[in-house]
């Protein structure tokens, strides 16, 4: 059985004086800066006035969808999307052919971040063994970006 060495609390006190001290130190040794930028823009070289939305466009995070089955029905929900946007989301089979589109608004959500997307096709789902034999895309109309394609199972008729 392996026993815990106890903390010494005086030791502990010793070692904060210390570190403590050396920030001190440091602090005073280094020398003032006279002329730094103010504002975050001019320190990253990014001229003043400059518009700060199309850089924070260009860092945000990419949206992304995921699905799952309600009603007898495929929904397909998303998040990273411009809150307050339109959203254009398509289901389509692996050949190209459309099986639902539609225009939304991203909401925000607790959960989810950024603009959220929660829609209920008219694609008939779960099928029975057909697997993955489509895609959704959304595509934000305020940041002109796609999602990724996300692999979904469409049920289609055979007669």
């Amino acid at each position: 059985m392996r026993v815990l060495e106890r903390s010494n609390p005086h030791r502990m006190r010793r070692m904060t004086a210390v570190a403590a001290s050396a920030v001190a130190v440091v602090a005073l040794s280094a020398p003032a800066a006279t002329s730094a930028p103010a504002t975050p823009s001019a320190r990253e070289g990014t001229p003043s006035g400059a518009s700060l939305t199309a850089e924070v466009l260009k860092k945000a995070p990419s949206p992304f969808l995921f699905h799952y089955t309600f009603n007898n029905h495929l929904k397909i929900g998303g998040g990273n999307f411009t809150v307050g946007g339109r959203v254009f989301l398509v289901v389509k089979l692996n050949n190209g052919r459309v099986m639902f589109s539609r225009w939304v608004t991203a909401q925000p959500h607790s959960i989810t971040p950024g603009g959220a997307i929660y829609v209920e096709t008219s694609v008939a789902s779960p099928c029975g063994g057909s697997g993955n034999n489509g895609y959704a895309r959304a595509f934000d109309n305020t940041t002109q970006t796609w999602s990724p394609r996300l692999p979904v199972p469409v049920c289609v008729r055979i007669d």
